[in-house]
């Protein structure tokens, strides 16, 4: 739970993952971001696709290093390896740390080290899966499951044909099961969106005409191998729209094969589930609303936030505490 009567925080981060970026910034802090006049990877500021409340400011940046923050928040290897040294002050770069990082190792599984190898930052994971992949040194870990608002968009279900979300997915090859949606593909109806697959698929549709599109399918197939748990699976869950994907990595916690969702690594039983799902409305609402209440019981937007504010206070904490006792211990972890 979230302590009361704290300050309001002021986060420095980048815009790496903007639907993650806009579900971090339901909190009660601000986000401060920083922009690039020919934008470029962490400089895009705000953008124009996701609907930021106040609280995320941009700074130019070249002003960044003039400005007060309580904490920085790293979210990719650029971010900590070169970006801090670009446009951080000294100062700046001593304030409390956090390494948030997104996604499995893409290195050998389980012995992958991390970029973050200091007992003096707090490094957070999205997934237990992934803290339990990468190799995290000696640096202490936390993971805060993600989550997601709700949508007033109910899933109907009356477009007989499956719909999978991902993003370049052509260029990103087998490990997002590219090999696996073709072959789906040639026995079931499945459409494909996401940025860079117009030649391949119905292309990108952007976060907030999402739900609406994604409404009408019957059901959202997940082919990705190794990953992490996609913000996609989270949102159309909650949507209460059926969700079919490989019983691997966080997605085999989630979800129980016929229950909340269809979840198996024999694609030919998930493939037999899917065409279930076509043929069966009734059988699929039943599925999706058992998804809809896991979701909403895993991805609580509430819980979210105030598992970051744990979190962006236990890293202020330990900051000060280093002055007398040392660096942070690397048990630290929020199991909500």
């Amino acid at each position: 739970m979230a302590i009361l009567n704290k300050p309001r925080l002021r986060i420095f981060t980048w815009h790496v993952h903007g639907s993650y970026l806009f579900y971090l910034s339901q909190g009660d802090y601000d986000i401060f971001i920083p922009v690039r006049p020919e934008k470029g990877e962490g400089y895009w500021g705000r953008g124009e696709t996701f609907p930021f409340g106040d609280n995320v400011r941009e700074i130019p940046a070249d002003q960044v290093r003039h400005q007060h923050f309580d904490l920085i928040l790293f979210q990719s290897e650029s971010n900590y390896r070169t970006d801090q040294y670009a446009i951080l002050s000294e100062a700046q770069r001593q304030l409390p740390r956090i390494y948030l990082e997104h996604n499995t190792p893409a290195g050998p599984a389980a012995a992958t080290p991390h970029p973050a190898n200091d007992p003096g930052i707090l490094l957070v994971h999205v997934t237990h899966y992934n803290r339990l992949m990468w190799d995290n040194h000696s640096t202490p870990t936390m993971v805060i499951p993600h989550g997601v608002t709700d949508t007033p968009v109910p899933w109907t279900g009356g477009l007989a044909r499956g719909l999978t979300v991902v993003n370049h997915m052509k260029q990103r090859g087998r490990a997002l099961g590219w090999d696996l949606l073709a072959e789906a593909r040639s026995r079931l109806p499945i459409d494909l969106a996401g940025m860079g697959n117009g030649a391949s698929g119905i292309g990108e549709i952007l976060h907030p005409q999402l739900p609406a599109a994604r409404a009408r399918y019957r059901f959202l197939f997940h082919p990705i191998r190794h990953t992490s748990l996609a913000l996609a699976v989270c949102e159309a869950m909650m949507q209460g729209m059926p969700v079919a994907g490989l019983a691997v990595t966080e997605l085999a916690a989630v979800i129980q094969h016929e229950q909340n969702g269809i979840a198996h690594t024999d694609i030919n039983v998930l493939f037999d589930g899917m065409e279930r799902l076509l043929r069966d409305h009734a059988y699929a609402r039943r599925i999706g609303l058992a998804g809809r209440e896991t979701a909403r019981e895993l991805f609580n937007i509430r819980r979210f936030t105030a598992d970051w504010e744990d979190a962006f206070h236990l890293a202020i904490t330990a900051q000060a505490a280093t002055v007398v006792s040392g660096p942070m211990h690397s048990d630290h972890q929020i199991n909500s």
